[in-house]
């Protein structure tokens, strides 16, 4: 039986990652580099970043540090000014939280993290977070979630991953935890055939619980 829920952030309970896509291009087209969405998604699949373009045109590592700085602040302008809402997610965590600890465990940087849900009512439903900077390596690497677990202090059999991406997913699954899928336009092409479950919207995780 499942009691424990570990949510990955972006993708599955707010809409973060169009923007950062677009901060993405919007910074590497100032150095004249075109990030496509096709590259993109597969280097976001394997856990890859962005510069990797950059880099391939010989653009310095301090020029794209600099780069980065802006990048980062055109990913902060859209967050607070556009619409991150996933539909029903609020209802979704309440009635989750009646019956299950719940975390959220993220890639995103605590700065970045603590900006979406400083006026949401999300984190309020979990027992923890873990951002990219509290553990050490990130997707696609098992640590995200096996320090998740060990918040817990729990079997990986009582737990549940959370998940939009490849990336995401491949961290599940090298930390052997089961994995439910929940369907992104943003992601559709990422290769998920080894999830768990699949579900195609969060309301659903809500019935796969009861039967898992």
């Amino acid at each position: 039986m499942k009691k424990y829920l570990l949510f990955d952030n972006d993708g599955v309970l707010v809409e973060t990652e169009p923007y950062y896509f677009k901060a993405n291009v919007k910074a590497l087209a100032e150095f004249g580099v075109e990030l496509s969405f096709d590259a993109y998604m597969e280097i976001m699949a394997r856990g890859g970043n962005a510069w990797e373009v950059a880099i391939k045109q010989g653009i310095s590592k301090k020029d794209i540090d600099e780069k980065r700085t802006l990048r980062d602040m055109y990913y902060r302008e859209f967050i607070q000014n556009e619409n991150i809402e996933i539909d029903g997610v609020l209802d979704v965590l309440q009635e989750l939280s009646k019956t299950y600890k719940m975390g959220i465990v993220t890639t995103s940087r605590r700065v970045d993290f603590d900006l979406v849900h400083q006026k949401r009512d999300i984190v309020k439903y979990m027992d923890f977070t873990l951002c990219v900077e509290e553990y050490p390596r990130s997707k696609p690497h098992a640590d995200p979630y096996l320090a998740g677990m060990k918040k817990f202090n729990a079997l990986r059999e009582e737990c549940l991953v959370i998940e939009d991406s490849q990336r995401g997913l491949t961290a599940a699954v090298n930390a052997k935890i089961d994995c439910a899928v929940v369907f992104n336009a943003f992601t559709k092409t990422h290769d998920l055939s080894a999830a768990r479950y699949k579900v195609d919207s969060l309301k659903a995780l809500v019935d796969l619980l009861k039967i898992i």
